[in-house]
């Protein structure tokens, strides 16, 4: 069984992390001890409908999830064409980390996965009995037969092996511990709980990794789409209910919703949990910028961690606070820099003179509290048009209400 120490990690300094009274000092709540990232862009992240990565898209990604320290990187789909299997054989070739090629329980997929060099396969059935009769066309027998085939092949030639019993959240509970403990008794190291169809919710999601945990001794890993906006929530109830990775994606992109995203998961991690995952997060805004980049696929301006939003006040109640101390009405627990993130104060319709006199001294202005309240009158009008104040627009108010520069003030 992979050792989870076996990967080398950049030491770094510890932050500080304030916590506030509340929600965090609730002593009731899991803990959580081993946090690792199973990062999936290159694989269910492509599957994005309309979004395919070329080999130079996926080299460029997986060296800078190479570069934070991500713990796996699932490579792509070896046997799907030559393209994939040479761009999965170069990236196991090129990265330090531990790389997984993805393999249904068939010796032609195994094979091309041994081939490309990669130090895990992840092989997967289907489990759920609507996937089992109208995807595999198997019976529940044959998927567990050749299932523990898979794991037996796999593991006989000298590499870490993952199960993923695909549709375990719509599977018959008892016969998923039933295919669960038969690969274990033939060796997986892993077993992945897929919510392929993203109908877990958090408290039955760990109620199911508990009851796999109690009947393996292999480690668990959960798979969490966002069908219905839970994959965030779903990976970190797996993780408070005993597993010990979870398989991610960049900006939560994959299949239909996508997945858990990768930002979220290890931000509330870090932040909420207080748990050192080894990941570089000050590169997250870098890779989820790459990653918007190479599959085309925008990043909402509300997005949690990685959106233009995230970090940005307008109302004037919120930015006087954030101006005084950005505790005030950010996490705290989080903050821009963290994530290699920057704070912005933004001009508006709700705008208060906190943050137009900050701006403008920002700007290198020196206003006086009547020239300032007149500029925020300025702003919010401007902005009650549904007009966007930038930095060019606030120096044209300034200049038309008076207000001098610094420099005109000392001289």
């Amino acid at each position: 069984m992979q050792c989870l120490t076996d990967i080398p990690r950049k030491r770094r300094l510890r932050r500080r992390v304030e916590f506030f009274e509340g929600t965090l000092t609730n002593t009731t709540a899991p803990e959580i001890d081993t946090v690792r990232i199973f990062d999936t862009t290159l694989r269910d992240g492509e599957q994005t409908p309309r979004t395919s990565f070329s080999y130079e898209d996926k080299r460029e990604i997986a060296a800078a999830l190479d570069e934070m320290g991500t713990h796996v990187i699932e490579a792509g789909f070896p046997v799907n064409s030559d393209a994939e299997f040479e761009a999965v054989r170069d990236i196991a070739e090129s990265t330090r980390t531990t790389t997984c090629g993805l393999a249904r329980v068939v010796d032609k997929d195994i094979e091309a996965a041994l081939d490309a060099g990669v130090e895990m396969i992840h092989v997967f059935a289907s489990t759920s009995d609507i996937q089992l009769e109208d995807s595999m066309h198997a019976t529940r027998a044959e998927a567990k037969q050749r299932s523990v085939e898979a794991v037996r092949r796999a593991k006989e030639a000298g590499v870490t092996v993952m199960y993923s019993p695909m549709d375990a959240t719509r599977t018959n509970h008892e016969f998923l511990i039933e295919v669960v403990e038969a690969v274990s008794d033939a060796g997986t190291d892993w077993i992945n709980i897929p919510d392929t169809c993203g109908v877990a919710t958090p408290t039955r999601m760990a109620k199911l990794v508990s009851d796999v945990v109690a009947h393996t001794d292999a480690y668990v890993d959960v798979h969490a789409h966002d069908d219905f906006g839970l994959a965030t929530a779903n990976a970190i109830a797996g993780f408070e209910a005993g597993a010990h990775q979870a398989q991610v994606s960049v900006n939560g992109i994959g299949e239909r919703a996508g997945n858990a995203a990768y930002e979220e998961v290890v931000m509330s991690a870090e932040s909420l949990f207080g748990v050192d995952t080894g990941i570089d997060t000050t590169q997250i805004m870098k890779i989820a910028k790459i990653v918007e980049q190479c599959s085309d696929v925008p990043i909402p301006a509300n997005k949690p961690v990685v959106g233009k939003n995230a970090f940005a006040h307008e109302s004037g109640i919120h930015a006087a606070g954030v101006i005084e101390n950005a505790s005030t009405f950010e996490p705290g627990v989080m903050t821009p820099e963290m994530v290699g993130a920057t704070r912005e104060l933004v001009m508006g319709k709700h705008t208060g003179t906190h943050s137009v006199r900050k701006r403008l001294q920002d700007e290198g202005f020196d206003p006086t509290e009547e020239q300032v309240r007149a500029v925020t009158r300025k702003v919010k009008d401007f902005g009650a048009e549904k007009q966007q104040v930038t930095d060019d627009v606030l120096t044209r108010f300034a200049n038309e209400v008076g207000v001098k520069e610094k420099s005109e003030v000392k001289a």
